[in-house]
């Protein structure tokens, strides 16, 4: 950089800047130039006068005069010379007597023929008169400034703003290398020609120069070292990652933790996102500990959603244990054919409230129930396994067993399915209520059904259109048991199917998918009666004698069991 701003390397000339010629310059060029005299061939204007007469040359300090009073010496020091005083009328370097800064033959380095000294003179015999003041001397052009050392003047035609094009083909090779890219800039051991007034290089800028070259190729060197090291960092940050991630074993607690956290595991989590959550929460120390002690353990796969209570910091392995622990899952499991009293019986007590609590909320609460469950949820409190939370309420768990029965509602087209059947979609939900309350095997759920279509017939003689069915008398009296007495039978109630054709005005309980799979699709069958005589024996007849003496059998059986007791 020159204490004129200008950075390394090669740059237009700038008129302002006293180092770099005649103050006065315009920019307008005045013919072919000498790249090693920095003079031109005369070609547009001239300016005859002798380069000896004082006051004819320039004076880049702003002076007025020349540099000096000698023929071809701007620094008044030799006679048409060195201006150095180290050779006479040659190469100011004293590297060749009077010829080719560069060594070359004695001519013009581009091959133009005629030779040009440094000065711009042209080839001429000795005369012992050339040197004085006196002598004559051969018109010479006007001069213009000299471009710092190692930067070539701009060629005939081009702007000195423009960007140089290059050095052109080689003449012995014919290689042309093209225009600089900028790399010379970067690795090359000159910084670029300070001007020193036109006087050539000192011995002290060129160690300078040498010297700034010298640091830039070591920060060159300190770039490449530094993305070397970083390279073989990041490289070998990667294999260690990788040896981690498809090798090592995953990070993972030990033992089986403290303390208490509960976890919610969502419906239709894998295994994989499990281990995401317990990550998450603290209790396993990574998901891939998880997912490895889980591949480990085949009745992983049954963990089934809900709320866990759980321990922070356990080892993963303990973490599959204490889930696969029925006492550890914060849920609330509906069983098929509970009844809606029964299931907000269950809700106070796993919320802890008081009785009655959940009855009155379903009462004044909006639990999303189609206009034609007339607002009572019996039937739609869908049998399932449901999340509880610490705060979790009433209202919240009901409105999410509505949802579930409408979810199972759509799975099986209830509506569609109904109308193929000529029922509406309440009156399947109450069969399906029927079926799970008499069924006990699974083979009986579509016998069961069948009995029910046959005896709503209005074809049906034996029973009149009549279910007799008890469970609907133990519904009415809100109860649960198989002695059902004759005096049962004559209940007042629109429940009690023994005096009331048809079916009765709601659902019993709340029925499974089985049950309403059967509702929708019966068994193909002439049966009228069916009894259970004893578990896993229920016998079905369409004939009034053999059902009789099953009934027989079945009240025999009671009496065993009651005296046995």
């Amino acid at each position: 950089m020159t204490e004129y701003g200008r950075g390394p390397g090669s740059h237009p000339w700038h008129p302002d800047d006293p180092l770099y010629g005649d103050q006065g310059w315009n920019g307008t060029q005045h013919g072919d130039w000498d790249p090693y005299g920095g003079q031109q061939h005369p070609q547009q204007s001239q300016h005859p006068h002798a380069s000896g007469h004082a006051g004819q040359g320039w004076d880049t300090q702003g002076g007025g005069q020349a540099y000096g009073s000698h023929h071809g010496d701007p620094y008044g020091q030799q006679p048409h010379g060195d201006p150095y005083g180290h050779q006479p009328h040659g190469d100011p370097y004293g590297q060749q007597q009077y010829g080719d800064p560069y060594g070359q033959q004695h001519g013009d380095p581009y091959g133009g023929g005629q030779h040009h000294d440094h000065h711009g003179h042209h080839d001429h015999p000795a005369d012992p008169g050339h040197q004085g003041q006196g002598a004559y001397q051969q018109p010479q052009p006007e001069q213009q400034p000299q471009p710092p050392y190692g930067q070539q003047p701009p060629p005939q035609g081009r702007r000195r703003d423009e960007p140089d094009p290059g050095p052109g083909p080689d003449e012995e090779t014919g290689w042309d290398p093209g225009p600089d890219q900028g790399e010379h800039a970067f690795f090359a051991d000159d910084d670029g020609d300070e001007d020193d007034g036109g006087r050539g290089r000192s011995s002290r800028g060129s160690r300078g120069r040498r010297d700034k070259g010298r640091g830039r190729n070591g920060i060159a060197c300190l770039v490449v070292a530094t993305v070397l090291v970083g390279g073989i960092g990041g490289a070998g940050y990667l294999a260690y990652d990788f040896y981690q991630s498809h090798f090592a074993a995953a990070p993972d607690f030990s033992g089986g933790g403290s303390g208490e956290v509960q976890v919610e595991i969502p419906d239709g989590s894998s295994l994989a996102q499990m281990g995401a959550i317990l990550e998450k929460a603290g209790v396993v120390k990574s998901q891939g500990a998880f997912i490895e002690a889980s591949n480990a353990n085949p009745k992983a796969q049954s963990i089934q959603p809900g709320v866990y209570t759980l321990r922070k910091e356990m080892s993963a392995e303990a973490a599959i244990g204490m889930m696969l622990d029925p006492s550890s899952q914060n849920s609330l499991i509906i069983a098929e054919g509970k009844r809606a009293s029964e299931i907000y019986a269950l809700i106070d007590e796993k919320l802890g409230l008081a009785k009655g609590t959940t009855e009155k909320t379903a009462e004044k609460a909006d639990l999303g129930l189609p206009e034609w469950a007339g607002g009572n949820p019996e039937g739609f409190l869908f049998p399932a396994k449901y999340t509880v939370g610490e705060k979790t309420r009433p209202e919240d768990l009901l409105r999410e067993m509505v949802e579930r029965a409408e979810k199972e509602f759509a799975k099986i087209d209830l509506e569609t399915q109904a109308a193929k059947l000529d029922k509406t979609p309440y009156e399947i939900i109450i069969i399906a209520s029927l079926i799970q309350a008499e069924a006990q095997e699974d083979d009986e759920f579509g016998k069961v059904a069948r009995v029910i279509y046959n005896r709503l017939d209005p074809g049906n003689t034996a029973t009149n259109g009549r279910l007799e069915f008890d469970s609907t008398i133990n519904y009415a009296l809100g109860r649960s048991t198989l002695d059902v007495t004759h005096e049962d039978t004559d209940l007042a109630s629109p429940y009690n199917t023994y005096r009331n054709k048809g079916l009765p005005p709601g659902p019993i309980d709340n029925p499974g998918h089985q049950a309403f799979e059967a509702a929708l699709n019966p068994t193909e069958g002439d049966w009228l009666y069916f009894v259970t005589v004893k578990p896993g024996d229920t016998r079905f007849t369409d004939n009034i004698d053999e059902h009789n003496r099953n009934v027989e059998e079945f009240n025999a059986e009671q009496r065993k069991n009651r005296e046995g007791r």
